[in-house]
């Protein structure tokens, strides 16, 4: 919200590709750390990543905007307003879907993988290595064993989103090139 009221006083006095560019790479940025993070981090990343995330985002959105409705006549700018809003949610949920069904996939892959080398017969899975409340031996132990699995795949399914949106933003950063820039009024001639 703060970036958006920034970059909305001062958008029609400079050109808006500086906006969006910083706005890309405040995103990627906070998606690369996010590629990084653990279950036993701090809030520390977690506060900065949502910061300039949010900031980042709001330096891109005011500008695309403006530069999807302004060569619109007035005449059709409110049909032009709501398609532009049907194809921003449109693309949220379909981007949504993708990165929700990768995350599903992840999780199972790489939870299956984990588990693979959690058998009786691996002495990595047995004491002193393996420590209560995990075992191998009673149920309750193998359902403690299986949580803390699952939750390591599902970071780590996490952190591939986080890598797939950050190749995604990098992707689009070139795109940039194919903006315009603004017009710029001829001086008028000097008399002599």
């Amino acid at each position: 919200m703060l970036a958006m009221f920034l970059v909305a006083r001062v958008i029609n006095r400079i050109d808006n590709r500086p906006f969006i560019l910083v706005g890309f790479l405040l995103t990627a940025a906070s998606l690369w750390q996010m590629t990084g993070y653990s279950l036993y981090m701090g809030p520390g990343p977690i506060l900065f990543a949502g910061f300039a995330q949010g900031f980042g985002l709001g330096c891109t959105f005011v500008p695309l905007s403006l530069l999807a409705l302004s060569g619109l006549p007035h005449h059709i700018l409110s049909q032009g307003t709501a398609l532009h809003a049907l194809m921003r949610m449109l693309g949220g949920s379909i981007g949504i879907a993708i990165l929700e069904t990768q995350l599903s996939q992840n999780t199972q892959i790489v939870h299956s993988r984990l588990i693979e080398h959690l058998r009786p017969n691996n002495p990595l899975a047995q004491a002193p290595y393996l420590t209560a409340p995990f075992s191998l031996t009673g149920p309750s132990g193998i359902a403690g064993l299986n949580h803390e699995v699952t939750r390591q795949a599902a970071m780590v399914a996490y952190n591939d989103d986080f890598a797939l949106m950050l190749w995604v933003i990098l992707a689009c950063l070139p795109l940039l090139l194919l903006i315009r820039g603004p017009r710029r009024e001829p001086m008028p001639a000097a008399d002599d």
